[in-house]
């Protein structure tokens, strides 16, 4: 296996220990108080909103991600829907991304920033827009919806001196 250079820490990402206990907390709270089903493996930011209205409702898989401002939705007072929400396996949900109720999102997914999934997503795909479409299928990605090629892309980057 190919050793990998990897990006200095900078920023805020020096607090991840910090970040790690807020977000364990965070998801405490969600699953014991509002009762939603966020695996223990599952990472989110810690702007993403899961809906509270029908929060049993919110379903997030193994090795998952969830990014900045991200919106989990189970529910529409207008249509009076109160549906499960499904974030599958090893997937990727991009920032300011809208998932809206009932939706099921396979494993393997990586959904692109600013994307409003109104239909449910197959397994190994990439979707994204308004509303999200299939770019790419039968992809591969690893945990959290990581590209299996990313950690060589960072280690050139690194070589480069460009992170």
């Amino acid at each position: 296996m190919a050793k990998y250079k990897k990006a200095k820490r900078r920023g805020l990402n020096r607090l991840r220990a910090l970040r790690r206990i807020l977000i364990e907390t965070k998801r405490w709270y969600y699953n014991r108080i509002w009762g939603t089903d966020i695996h223990p493996t599952a990472e989110f930011s810690l702007s993403t909103k899961f809906d509270r209205t029908f929060s049993k409702g919110v379903h997030v898989g193994a090795y998952s991600y969830i990014a900045f401002e991200a919106r989990i939705l189970t529910h529409d007072r207008t249509r009076g829907l109160y549906l499960d929400t499904y974030v599958g396996d090893n997937c990727f949900v991009g920032g300011n991304s809208l998932i809206l109720p009932g939706v099921r999102i396979g494993d393997n997914c990586v959904v692109g920033a600013g994307s409003v999934v109104t239909k449910s997503v197959p397994a190994n795909c990439v979707v994204a827009g308004n509303p999200a479409r299939i770019l790419k299928s039968d992809i591969e990605v690893g945990q959290y919806g990581r590209f299996l090629d990313a950690d060589a892309t960072e280690s050139e980057l690194v070589e480069q001196g460009k992170v």
